[in-house]
């Protein structure tokens, strides 16, 4: 599924999963319509992340579903998901687009418009805009953290590619993200930390949907 398709972006963290594993977190997710899975993670040691991406790998396939991983070039190339999702600090999007191929889905987080333009010309096939309403998530800059709609709808101007928005984001504000002109939503805690992670998605997908 390529990202002009996505709406609904989850985004892997299993510590805050209530002690559930990711992949039964992701199972759930993807029964409840997520249509992209970022196998994040990052406090896990590579192999923990290599066996995980395996599994998540075999799940969204079944779910017609695309599979990112987070940072790791060469993670994603072992475990056969669609693509890759880079940092600011990371290795370049060109560098990722040698290593994994033409057909690679490549992703860019931004926070503004000019790092939105730099990665659209390195060849990003879409872009992480956020934090949008500020995250206790992850290790976010103050600087980025919050930085709001009328941010989503400056970058959506000034990019072609599709703009995914995160950070802070869940059913109760997930609209305005999309009417601003991002393509979807990506959220970490309102489907990981949910009691119940696939109506917690379905909800996201049904808001997200009627937003369009």
């Amino acid at each position: 599924m390529h990202p002009t398709q996505w709406r609904t972006y989850l985004v892997t963290q299993q510590s805050i999963s209530a002690g559930r594993d990711t992949e039964d977190v992701v199972e759930a997710a993807l029964d409840g319509g997520v249509d992209a899975v970022q196998l994040r993670e990052k406090d896990l040691d590579a192999r923990t992340r290599y066996h995980m991406g395996e599994r998540l790998r075999e799940l969204t396939t079944e779910a017609d579903a695309a599979l990112i991983v987070n940072d790791r070039i060469d993670l994603a190339a072992a475990v056969d998901a669609d693509g890759v999702h880079l940092g600011q600090s990371d290795l370049p999007v060109e560098v990722a687009r040698e290593q994994l191929g033409d057909d690679a889905i490549v992703g860019c987080s931004t926070s503004t418009v000019r790092e939105a333009e730099i990665a659209e010309a390195a060849g990003a096939d879409y872009l992480g805009v956020g934090a949008v309403y500020g995250t206790s998530s992850k290790d976010v800059d103050a600087a980025k953290d919050g930085i709001g709609t009328d941010r989503i709808r400056a970058i959506a101007e000034a990019v072609d590619v599709p703009v995914i928005g995160i950070g802070g984001i869940d059913p109760s504000n997930a609209a305005p993200v999309v009417e601003a002109g991002a393509t979807g939503v990506a959220v970490i805690s309102a489907i990981t930390a949910a009691e119940d992670p696939e109506a917690a998605a379905a909800k996201l997908s049904e808001v997200v949907s009627r937003a369009y």
